[in-house]
């Protein structure tokens, strides 16, 4: 993989942790009174981000991705 693309690859791993965090804390967080269409704009989001990973990775890949981070950050 050349030297662009993993950094774009790690840009955009980051980007997914980011959102899955954002989606946890919306859903679980102590106020926990994001609305629905915060939630859906950030699933959306991971949505997006794990189509723009499978453009570098595959789609089989991108998906591990998306379902390992998500399983860690949103539980």
């Amino acid at each position: 993989m050349e030297e662009t693309n993993k950094s774009e690859v790690a840009r955009l791993r980051q980007r997914l942790e980011e959102e899955c965090e954002a989606l946890h804390r919306g859903l679980y967080g102590l106020a926990s009174v994001a609305s629905h269409e915060i939630i859906r704009h950030r699933y959306q989001a991971i949505g997006d981000c794990a189509d723009e990973l499978a453009k570098h990775v595959g789609q089989e890949q991108a998906r591990d991705i998306l379902v390992t981070t998500y399983s860690e950050k949103v539980g």
